[in-house]
């Protein structure tokens, strides 16, 4: 039992910092229409799927879910920080039921992930290419036991579905959890802030004072980091 107390009071310690790492992802925050394409420039074999980027929050950990519908080649995945390591962790399960973790860096606004050996030998690589608020691609490749280099299984081209995000000095709303784009209303006595979707609702709804105070030591390093 006092393991397990220990376990959670490290987890909760590591979040602000985890949820840093996960910062740069804000961009992906919402609902995204997405074409799959085996083969760069052609139509053939393509297909549409559609996806939503969301925070998700509970009492050990912050994470971001990237859920598909429609999608040939994952169904859903859950993306994580590792302060101590500096890795992201992606855990994937994919259409046929399958489960793969991948594990990897930010550079250059690409997180490349790479997964352990399945139990044919083949390793999985997935790519996360942020090119803007409005576009995003995730590549997925593959690489045989026998094999030296990966080849393009497929590569899914995402068009933001909705509202654009907010931009720094664009006096649009910032979401009051992680500072990405506010887009739903959310109030604590009597005033009005903004948050980005379901997960960072819920985060505010749990804790708002302490949801609060978290931003408001944010914006006075942010101020500290201008000046």
């Amino acid at each position: 039992m006092i393991a397990g107390l220990l376990t959670t009071a490290f987890a909760r310690a590591d979040r602000p910092e985890a949820q840093k790492g996960l910062e740069p992802f804000n961009s992906l925050i919402g609902e995204w229409r997405g074409i799959g394409q085996p083969r760069r420039g052609s139509s053939r074999g393509a297909w549409k799927q559609t996806a939503e980027w969301v925070w998700d929050f509970n009492e050990e950990e912050v994470a971001i879910r990237y859920n598909v519908t429609d999608g040939k080649l994952l169904s859903n995945a859950r993306l994580t920080f590792d302060p101590e390591s500096q890795l992201y962790v992606l855990a994937v399960s994919t259409p046929d039921e399958q489960e793969r973790r991948y594990q990897g860096h930010l550079t250059d606004g690409k997180l490349t992930l790479e997964a352990e050996p399945d139990d044919e030998g083949a390793t999985h690589r997935m790519t996360v290419t942020l090119l803007n608020e409005n576009r995003t691609l995730v590549l997925h490749e593959k690489r045989e036991e026998n094999q030296q280099r990966f080849f393009r299984v497929a590569e899914v081209g995402y068009t933001r579905e909705g509202v654009r995000l907010a931009r720094p000095g664009g006096g649009q709303p910032e979401c009051i959890v992680t500072g990405g784009a506010g887009t739903i209303e959310v109030t604590h006595k009597g005033k009005t802030y903004y948050v980005c979707c379901s997960g960072c609702k819920q985060a505010f709804e749990d804790d708002p004072e302490g949801i609060i105070a978290e931003a408001a030591e944010r914006r006075k390093e942010q101020q500290s980091k201008e000046n």
